[in-house]
C-alpha cells in the first residue's frame, strides 16, 4: 500500500482516489468483482433494516482498510470500483462535514444544472444533512435504483468540484497555497463525477460488471 492506515482510519482530501490497496494480481482483481457483486445482490435479497444499515456504516466501525484491499484497485468503470468511490466519499463527508457542505453549498450557488435536484440536498445545506445525504447515497446502492444512486453520486462530485473550484478563485489573492489544494481537489471531484456517471450509464445497459 502506498500508505499504512489503522482504525480509525483518517482518509484526508488530497488521497481522493489515490489509495492503492494491496497486490494486483487477477485472482485478487476476480475476488474484488465476486465480493462486489455478492454484497450488492444480498443485501438487495436481504429486507431486513438493521442489516442494510450496518453495511451502511461498515468503515466507521472497521475503517476503510479491508474494502480498499478489496476495490480500491479495481476499474473505475466496474461494480468493485463504484463501490469503493461511493465508501470513499461517504468516508470523506463523514470526517469533514463541515468543508464539504461548505464546498456543496458554494458549488449550488454557482453552477447552474440541475446537480442540486439530481442529488436531493437540501439547502441551505449544513455538517448534519451533508452526512445524512451521503447515507442515503449509499443506502440506494443497496435498495432502490442503482443507475439513479450513481447518479446522485456523480452530482454531489460535480456540485463539490464547482464549489472548490469557486473558492479557490477567492482564495488565490490571499491564501495561493490553499487556492491550489482547492483546485486539485476540484479536478478529483470532477474526475470522479465522470466516472459515477459512466457507471450509471453501464448500469441501465446491463454492463456494470
Amino acid at each position: 500500500m502506498t500508505d499504512e492506515f489503522h482504525k480509525p482510519t483518517q482518509y484526508s482530501g488530497d488521497k481522493f482516489d489515490t489509495y492503492e490497496g494491496g497486490q494486483d494480481p487477477a485472482a485478487i482483481l476476480r475476488v474484488a468483482h465476486d465480493t462486489a457483486h455478492t454484497l450488492v445482490d444480498r443485501a438487495r435479497e436481504n429486507e431486513d433494516p438493521a442489516i442494510l444499515e450496518r453495511l451502511i456504516s461498515y468503515t466507521d466501525e472497521n475503517g476503510i482498510d479491508a474494502i480498499a484491499e478489496l476495490w480500491a484497485r479495481s476499474s473505475a468503470k466496474s461494480l468493485p470500483g463504484a463501490l469503493w468511490r461511493i465508501y470513499l466519499m461517504r468516508l470523506l463527508i463523514r470526517q469533514d462535514p463541515e468543508g464539504t457542505s461548505l464546498l456543496f453549498q458554494r458549488g449550488s450557488e454557482v453552477l447552474q444544472t440541475i446537480d442540486t435536484a439530481v442529488a436531493g440536498a437540501p439547502l441551505p445545506i449544513g455538517p448534519e444533512e451533508i452526512t445524512e445525504l451521503a447515507d442515503e447515497i449509499l443506502r440506494g446502492i443497496f435498495v432502490g435504483d442503482f443507475a439513479i444512486a450513481l447518479d446522485r453520486a456523480a452530482a454531489f462530485c460535480r456540485i463539490c468540484a464547482a464549489g472548490a473550484s469557486s473558492i479557490a478563485d477567492d482564495s488565490d489573492p490571499v491564501n495561493p497555497e490553499r487556492a491550489t489544494e482547492l483546485t486539485s481537489r476540484a479536478d478529483r471531484f470532477a474526475i470522479t463525477a465522470d466516472e459515477f456517471t459512466a457507471c450509471a450509464r453501464l448500469e441501465r445497459v446491463g454492463q456494470l460488471e
